[in-house]
């Protein structure tokens, strides 16, 4: 082990307590002079410290006083150098291999070990795949404490004693819900069986009727909610818990839902949007086995669930459940290796496929289970594109954001019920160009696209915010703008002249209401971005896609994928045929387009696969992007055996931002899978050496970055 007396210091991130209102809190213990611990006199600890060289454990003497509290797991605070740090106990121990004097703790800050072995052996494997520090991962997977809420929680685990197994739930729930799939029900099975099956799961549209509207909030439950929830009773029956994570709010909401509806009332909400003392809530009663089920966005991931018998991630191409910060873990691959360490059953489901998901496949880590295709084509709705191929018989009509046939197929469907209507931006006018030229309108500050908010209000920048009254193109000085993107409030606006008294609400995070969870039968035009549709009460009559041509406008790899998965959300929420019809508008790419009319999500990840294999492109491979100051980024990787010449590419200038002070660079390394790992460790410990030196400039190093997935 190595000694804690280092002699440089970084800046650090506290671990210690977040602010609370006041109230009575017991105090940290501190070490007061007294001789060592009779039993295990050496604590094994991790500190939260940045430098990537000081990745490792220290050796620190456990006083007397600290011998009862010391434990593995809990937090605590130590010296190092000449400040105080905070960080973990990870093992205790009767000797150390430190030749030199130990130093003591400084002092325990709780003695509830918030810290379990499973959830540490996550954080180190984390650690080792993205090329990070086992700090930088835990302060992803532990909450900073809130003193108030621990007290609140151990005093009501003192006063129900040791947590019980989980009570497998009431009722039936919806037992059919997994037969129509291939290997649904033997899934299911197995996982009651205490077994640790692997699925990538392609859900049929449609919606379940509700056992208990008034348990589950409405009549309606999609019908992915209702599989996972049933999939949760498997684990619960089978005497073990679940964890199920999810792209946002509203997605937690409607799996709470279909498990409360479902009979699993023992359940947990882990979002890191609630705020601290909410989160650290959840967080403890997953730890102490007070919640049978966790259920939470990308923040539940690390969730230390005990008895872990099924993981589930919902949604998997969103970009919402790819980590900010470093290491910038997904968790997609978080929960794989979960499964694999704590022998869990692993559920993937998406309306979609990622080639990732595919990937999983292909390699046979995980099984298939998807319904026939006689039954797909029995659930879902009647596609159609109208692209400007089948629109050349309207004439001038074609051209319009809303065709002619668009409309006339909403009119109808409004006698039956809601129609969705799908835009791919929020916002009035996001996007604006000049009306002479059409060159893009930029602002003179930060060079931000300007949009605007309202049909009277000036141009404003998307990025700084400023207001741009005076604005005159550069290119030819014409003072008046354009549309070229057009938002979901403008839409709302045009779609109410062309349907006058007909309702148009509006689902999207800039609309005053937000985002909508249900809306009822009736006749209404609901306007949502991808991700913020509303379910309706027995499904919508209609949808209408529109602008598809921008969806699969992009040049990121997964432009194809990603269109097709929101494309497919929208469209599993609408009747099925002949009752139910959806309208792609645009002239969209072909392959995505062919994958939202036939339904076939699959078919799309499977030969998008292979075109990557083809061009040995992720997740073919395994590559890491390296970005900073030229010589900085050159250094990194010039200490990198695997960076040879036949495997880089770059480097590449990235265009100023106006934040720099000296120009920057991207080099992206790229070798075969099975070096993957031995690539992560060798730029871990090239950025170990970096910190050591002390070397100059920024670097960040990237394992599996988001635009080349």
């Amino acid at each position: 082990m190595t000694t804690p007396d280092e002699p440089e210091q970084p800046a650090l991130l506290g671990l210690d307590d977040v602010s609370a209102p006041p109230a009575p809190r017991r105090r940290a213990r501190t070490a007061e002079p007294a001789g060592p611990a009779a039993v295990d006199p050496v604590a094994r600890v991790v500190l939260d410290l940045a430098p990537a060289h000081l990745d490792r454990e220290f050796d620190y003497l456990v006083p007397a006083p600290f011998a009862a509290d010391a434990m593995p797991g809990v937090r605590i605070r130590a010296r190092f150098g000449p400040q105080e740090v905070g960080g973990y106990v990870v093992a205790r121990a009767a000797t150390s291999d430190h030749d030199g004097r130990l130093v003591a703790l400084k002092r325990v800050v709780s003695s509830d070990p918030v810290l379990s072995a499973e959830v540490l052996a996550l954080a180190r494997r984390v650690a080792e795949r993205y090329a990070g520090t086992l700090s930088d991962v835990l302060r992803l997977a532990v909450p900073p404490r809130h003193a108030r809420v621990e007290a609140e929680v151990l005093a009501a685990l003192a006063e129900t004693g040791e947590p019980a197994s989980p009570v497998p739930p009431d009722g039936e729930g919806w037992p059919g819900v997994w037969a129509p799939y291939r290997g649904g029900e033997a899934f299911c099975r197995r996982v009651l069986a205490g077994q640790a099956p692997r699925a990538v799961w392609t859900p049929l549209p449609g919606l379940e009727r509700g056992l208990e509207p008034d348990v589950a909030g409405s009549a309606s439950t999609p019908h992915w909610a209702a599989a996972v929830a049933q999939a949760v009773r498997a684990a619960l029956s089978g005497g073990r818990r679940a964890l199920v994570v999810a792209p946002d709010a509203r997605d937690v909401d409607q799996v709470c839902a279909a498990l409360g509806a479902a009979g699993v009332v023992d359940v947990v909400r882990l979002q890191a949007d609630d705020g601290p003392a909410p989160r650290y809530r959840a967080f403890l009663r997953a730890r102490h086995g007070l919640a049978a089920v966790v259920v939470g966005t990308r923040a539940a991931m690390f969730a230390p669930v005990p008895d872990l018998g099924l993981v589930v991630l919902w949604g998997d191409g969103e970009e919402t459940l790819a980590e900010p910060h470093a290491p910038y873990p997904h968790a997609r691959d978080v929960l794989a290796l979960r499964s694999e360490l704590e022998e869990a059953a692993f559920l993937l489901g998406s309306p979609g496929r990622t080639v990732q998901a595919q990937a999983l496949l292909a390699r046979r880590w995980a099984q298939e289970v998807a319904a026939p295709r006689d039954v797909v084509r029995a659930r879902a709705p009647r596609v159609r594109a109208l692209t400007s191929v089948e629109l050349a018989r309207e004439g001038a009509g074609a051209a319009a954001r809303l065709p002619s046939a668009a409309w006339r197929s909403a009119r109808d469907a409004l006698a039956h019920g809601p129609v969705l209507v799908q835009v791919p931006r929020t916002g009035y006018l996001p996007v604006v160009a000049c009306a002479r030229c059409r060159t893009a309108a930029r602002c003179t500050h930060c060079h931000g696209p300007l949009g605007l908010r309202g049909a009277s209000s000036a141009p404003q920048c998307t990025w700084c915010g400023r207001l741009a009254g005076g604005w005159r193109c550069t290119e030819c000085g014409h003072d008046r703008v354009r549309a070229v993107r057009v938002g979901s409030e403008r839409t709302a606006e045009e779609l109410g002249r062309a349907f006058p008294g007909v309702p148009v609400r509006v689902s999207a995070s800039s609309a005053p209401g937000g985002v909508l969870d249900h809306v009822d039968a009736g006749p209404a035009l609901v306007v949502a971005t991808p991700g913020a549709e509303p379910v309706a009460d027995g499904g919508y009559a209609a949808a209408l896609l529109l602008d598809a041509a921008v969806a699969t406008a992009g040049t990121g790899l997964a432009t194809a994928t990603d269109a097709a998965h929101r494309w497919l959300a929208a469209a599993s929420l609408v009747r099925a045929a002949p009752h139910g019809q959806v309208l792609l508008v645009g002239d969209a790419a072909p392959a995505p387009t062919s994958a939202l009319v036939r339904f076939d999500a699959p078919g799309l990840a499977e030969r998008e696969l292979d075109e990557r294999r083809e061009l040995d492109l992720p997740p073919a491979v395994r590559v890491a992007a390296v970005t900073g100051q030229v010589d900085a980024v050159r250094a990194v990787v010039g200490r990198v055996e695997l960076a040879t010449a036949d495997a880089l590419l770059g480097p590449v200038d990235l265009p100023d931002d106006g934040t720099r002070l000296e120009p920057a660079a991207r080099v992206v390394v790229r070798v075969p899978l099975a070096q993957g790992t031995e690539l992560a460790r060798q730029l871990r410990a090239s950025m170990a050496v970096r910190a050591a030196r002390r070397e100059g400039g920024t670097v960040r190093v990237q394992l599996d970055p988001a635009e080349m997935l």
